[in-house]
Order: C-alpha cells, then sequence, then structure tokens
C-alpha cells in the first residue's frame, strides 16, 4: 500500500540506521525489507526510497507493540476500499486483528508516516511465505546483516515479494539485483516462483544466468 502513501498523510521514512538503533531495545528478531533490503545487501543506495518496510514476525506482536506504545500505529485493511480511511488503530494492550499483514507507523497522530510494518507468520521456527505458506524457511536463514549489523530480509525473498506486482523500480530492482544472488539464492527463488506465480518472465533470466 505504499503507492497510496500521500493519500492517506505524508512520509518522512526513517534511515536503516536510525530504525536499528530504535529497535536495538527489542529483543525479538526483525529484518528491513523491501527496496531498502536490496540497496543494504547491494551495499549501496540505488534509488529514492518513499518508505521504509520491516519485516517482524506476528509471533512477537505483544513485544513489538510495547515498544511503540506511545506511537500511533495503524492496521491496513486491504478489503477496505482506498476512497476511505483504510486503517483500523491498532491499541497498546490488543493483539493484531485477523488478516492483518501491513501495519503503519507514525511517533503520533499529527506526525508523518515512519515505517511500516510487514508481518510475517510462522510454525515453530519456520517462516511462512504469505503468498504461499507451503513455502517455508528457518527463521534463521531468512535475513541477512550489513556490516553495521543493520538486519535485512534475504535479497531472493525480497524479490519473490516484488514479482506479484511487477511496478517499474519492481523490475528494475529484479534487473539490478538478480545477477548478484549466489546459485543457492537463485535456485530458491525459481522453485517458489514457479509455486507462486508459473510462467513469470524473471525465470527466464534466473534460469539463463
Amino acid at each position: 500500500m505504499a503507492d497510496e502513501a500521500h493519500q492517506f498523510g505524508s512520509w518522512q521514512p526513517w534511515q536503516p540506521q536510525e530504525v536499528a538503533n530504535f529497535f536495538a531495545a527489542l529483543d525479538v528478531p526483525w529484518w528491513i525489507a523491501g527496496g531498502w533490503a536490496i540497496d543494504l545487501f547491494l551495499g549501496t543506495q540505488t534509488r529514492k526510497h518513499d518508505d521504509i518496510d520491516i519485516q517482524v514476525l506476528r509471533r512477537d506482536q505483544r513485544a513489538i507493540r510495547t515498544l511503540f506504545a506511545e506511537w500511533d500505529l495503524q492496521e491496513a485493511h486491504p478489503t477496505i476500499p482506498l476512497s476511505a480511511w483504510p486503517f483500523r488503530t491498532w491499541e497498546p494492550d490488543q493483539p493484531l486483528r485477523a488478516g492483518v499483514d501491513d501495519v503503519w507507523c507514525r511517533p503520533n497522530k499529527t506526525a508523518p508516516w515512519a515505517m511500516q510494518f510487514m508481518i510475517a507468520d510462522t510454525n515453530d521456527h519456520q517462516w511462512l511465505c504469505r503468498r504461499d505458506p507451503g513455502i517455508t524457511r528457518p527463521i534463521t536463514s531468512i535475513g541477512h546483516r550489513t556490516r553495521e549489523g543493520i538486519p535485512y530480509i534475504a535479497p531472493e525473498i525480497q524479490l519473490l515479494y516484488k514479482a506479484k506486482g511487477r511496478r517499474p523500480k519492481d523490475e528494475a530492482d529484479f534487473m539490478m539485483l538478480h545477477p548478484h544472488l549466489d546459485q543457492q539464492s537463485r535456485a530458491w527463488l525459481v522453485q517458489a516462483l514457479t509455486i507462486v506465480h508459473p510462467g513469470h518472465p524473471w525465470l527466464t533470466h534466473l534460469e539463463n544466468a
């Protein structure tokens, strides 16, 4: 829903290091996601980012909501028409409503949006892909860290998320990133794309790399 960000209020997204500094007090895993995850993997900022996504686990929602106790957190509900306000407040003492995968975050109701949570489901110690829960990985293997210690989602997982929309920036991210994937990451992405998006155009590039 990031493309509609300005329709529902302005964004002043935090930088990855700011996020890392704030999340240092959190005793559960988290990862930078979205376009920033790709840039952190490549080691350089390749384009302007209008927002910043943070992957967190649904099982850890209580700890996350406690860390953001003073913030305005809004659950994004995709079933609500975009002509309306597509959010419901995530109250500090309440669990996330069923089916909520995205949460927009700002320090208070008059502040610009600062970050967006992408909520991932798990089964024991396995991460479950939102596109198909049959695609799993050990939670310990879904991300990497920069030299500065900032965690980010593995590039092949981020490309799988981007494969659905195929926006111009997603296409550009794929063409820039896929030559840098190692054999194991490329094989995983091929397998996952074949399951979720059979016949996807990216498969040709990956299989011919």
